[in-house]
């Protein structure tokens, strides 16, 4: 019984060879190896023709986010990471409590003109 279907399941016409594994001349590379103060290891590949200056001495690892260096005996210090901070924050950094006060009662100064008006409007149409 002849079908219209294919002899091998899940192929294709124009499929090449199955198996085939040709991705193409891969380019020679370096593996460079960097460690941060975690213990965690990152190992991204560069290309050989790059110069040595190119290459860079620290990487953010990927991990954790700290600072990773090539020396594994003698990871980068970490330093003093500054704890997150909410917009709150710097809004109290940048004002006193006198100019919050006032930009506050002016917020609400105009909050009340505004449902003053609507209420006026509102019961003019209500009459």
């Amino acid at each position: 019984m002849a079908s219209g279907g294919s002899a091998i399941r899940g192929s294709r016409v124009g499929a090449g060879p199955m198996g085939e594994q040709d991705h193409g001349v891969q380019a020679d590379r370096i593996q460079v190896h960097y460690w941060c103060v975690n213990g965690h290891v990152s190992s991204p590949y560069f290309l050989a023709t790059v110069e040595a200056d190119d290459i860079p001495t620290l990487i953010d690892c990927p991990n954790c986010g700290v600072p990773a260096g090539q020396n594994r005996d003698a990871p980068p210090d970490t330093g003093k990471q500054e704890p997150y901070k909410t917009h709150l924050a710097y809004v109290k950094e940048r004002r006193t409590p006198e100019e919050a006060e006032a930009l506050l009662e002016e917020a609400l100064g105009n909050l009340r003109a505004r449902r003053t008006r609507a209420l006026a409007e509102f019961s003019k149409e209500s009459k």
